[in-house]
C-alpha cells in the first residue's frame, strides 16, 4: 500500500474512533480512541479463531507503518512545538528546581533503579540473565514522562495549574533528558561511539546544551521575523517552519530535537505573543495548532491501541509486564519523593504533593517507540521489555489517566484551610 493510501487508512480509522469515543464513551479523547482500537485489536485477534488470515492481513498492514520512525521522526515535532506554545515560562520559572531537578536527577537515579529491578526480576521470573546494560536502556526508555500522554490528559483532568505546570514540564524537558541517555546508553551496546566517561559526558553536553542553544536562536529569529509583518498566514507559516525547521536541523547536527523544539516553541509562546502578534494572528495560530495537536493526537494514540496486534506476547513477557507497572511506580516515587525532600528544605510543598507527581508522571508512545528500536537493535532478547513497555504505557494512560483528577480532587478536598490546594 502507498504512502497515502496508509496514511488515509490510519486517519479514517482514527475519525471514526473519535467519533465513537465524542458519541458514546465521552472519554477524554487519548484515551478514548486508544481504549477503542485495544477494542478493535481484541476483536480482530478473537475473530482470528476462526478466520487466521484476518490477523495475518492485519499485522501485514501495521508493519508497513515504523512506528518509531512516525512518532519519532514526524509526528514528535509537532506534538511538542504544539504543547511549548501553551506553556507560560512565568510558570516554569516558579517550578524551575522542582521541574530542572526531576528533568535530569530524576530521570538518571530512575533509569538505574528500574534497571537494577529489571535484572533481578527477570531472573525471578525464569526469563534468564540479561546483560546490565540492556536493563539500563529499559529504564531509560520507561523512566521519562511522555509529555504527549501527560498534555492529552491533564487538559480535563482538573489538576490545579501548579501541579499541571510541574508535570507538563518535567515531561517536557525529560523526555528530551531521557532520549538521551538511552541514545547514550545504546551506543555503548552496539559500540556506535565512544565508551569512556568523557565520551558519555561530550554526548550529553552536545546532546542537550547543543539543542537548547539551537532551539533559543532559531526561536529569536523566528520572533524577530514575526515582529516584522503582521500577516497571520504567514506568521501561522514562520510557525510551522520553525517547528520543522528546528527539529530538522538538529537532527542534522546531532543535538535532541524535543528539546531544541520545546525551547523554540516556548520563545515563540511567550516573547512571540506578547511583542510579534496581533490579538488575531494568536486567536488563528492557537487555532491552527490546536487542531494539529488533536489530530496527531488521536492518530497516535489510535496506532498504539492497534500494536496489541504486533507485539510478542508471551506468558513469560506478560508476567514481567505485570511487575513493571507497581516496579515502575515505585521507583517513580522514591525519585519524586527524593526530589520533594531535598528541596523542601528550601521550599514548602502541600500535602499530597508525592502522591500527585508520582501518579500523574504518565508513560505514552515515546516509550513504545523506544523499546522498538531497542528490539530492531539487539534482537528477540528485547521482545520481553517491549512487550513490558506496552503493558506499562497502557496502564498508565488508562488507569493512571482517569483516575488523575479524581486523585487531585480528593487530595485538595482534605487540604485544611489556608493552604495551598496543591503542591507550591
Amino acid at each position: 500500500m502507498d504512502l497515502f493510501s496508509l496514511v488515509s487508512l490510519v486517519l479514517v480509522v482514527a475519525a471514526l474512533l473519535a467519533f465513537l469515543n465524542r458519541r458514546f464513551l465521552k472519554l477524554p479523547s487519548t484515551i478514548g480512541v486508544m481504549l477503542l482500537a485495544l477494542v478493535v485489536s481484541l476483536a480482530t485477534f478473537a475473530i482470528g479463531q476462526f478466520e487466521p488470515t484476518l490477523v495475518d492481513s492485519a499485522r501485514s498492514l501495521l508493519l508497513q507503518v515504523d512506528f518509531s520512525d512516525t512518532l519519532l521522526d514526524v509526528m514528535l515535532a509537532f506534538l511538542l512545538f504544539a504543547g511549548a506554545l501553551h506553556v507560560k515560562l512565568e510558570d516554569l520559572a516558579g517550578q524551575k528546581w522542582v521541574i530542572g531537578t526531576l528533568a535530569t536527577v530524576g530521570v538518571v537515579v530512575s533509569t538505574v533503579l528500574v534497571g537494577v529491578a529489571t535484572r533481578y526480576t527477570l531472573i525471578a521470573i525464569g526469563v534468564g540473565t540479561i546483560p546490565w546494560l540492556h536493563a539500563f536502556l529499559f529504564g531509560a526508555l520507561i523512566s521519562p514522562t511522555d509529555p504527549i500522554a501527560v498534555l492529552g490528559i491533564l487538559k480535563s483532568a482538573g489538576v490545579k495549574k501548579s501541579l499541571e505546570t510541574k508535570v507538563t514540564g518535567e515531561s517536557l524537558f525529560n523526555d528530551g533528558v531521557g532520549v538521551v541517555v538511552f541514545v547514550a546508553l545504546l551506543g555503548l551496546a552496539t559500540a556506535d561511539h565512544g565508551t569512556g566517561a568523557g565520551d558519555i559526558a561530550m554526548l550529553f553536553v552536545h546532546e542537550v546544551f547543543g539543542a537548547l542553544a539551537l532551539g533559543a536562536l532559531a526561536g529569536a529569529i523566528t520572533y524577530w521575523l514575526m515582529k516584522q509583518i503582521d500577516d497571520y498566514p504567514a506568521e501561522v507559516m514562520l510557525s510551522l517552519a520553525l517547528c520543522m525547521g528546528v527539529y530538522s536541523l538538529a537532527g542534522a547536527l546531532h543535538t535532541s530535537g524535543p528539546l531544541a523544539v520545546v525551547v523554540a516553541g516556548l520563545l515563540v509562546g511567550n516573547q512571540g505573543r506578547r511583542g510579534a502578534m496581533s490579538t488575531s494572528t494568536v486567536q488563528r495560530l492557537d487555532d491552527f495548532w490546536e487542531m494539529v495537536d488533536e489530530l496527531l493526537n488521536v492518530m497516535l494514540f489510535v496506532l498504539i491501541g492497534l500494536e496489541l496486534l504486533v507485539l510478542p506476547w508471551s506468558t513469560q513477557n506478560i508476567i514481567f509486564g505485570l511487575i513493571a507497572i507497581p516496579m515502575v511506580l515505585a521507583v517513580r516515587f522514591l525519585a519524586v519523593a527524593g526530589t520533594v525532600r531535598v528541596l523542601s528544605l528550601r521550599r514548602e510543598f502541600s500535602p499530597g504533593a508525592v502522591t500527585l507527581l508520582t501518579w500523574g508522571g504518565l508513560r505514552g508512545g515515546i516509550s513504545i517507540a523506544l523499546a522498538l528500536i531497542l528490539q530492531d537493535k539487539l534482537g528477540g532478547g528485547a521482545t520481553v521489555l517491549l512487550t513490558a513497555t506496552y503493558v506499562v504505557v497502557v496502564f498508565s494512560i488508562v488507569v493512571q489517566g482517569l483516575t488523575v483528577g479524581r486523585l487531585a480532587r480528593r487530595i485538595q478536598s482534605k487540604t485544611p484551610d489556608g493552604e495551598p490546594a496543591v503542591t507550591t
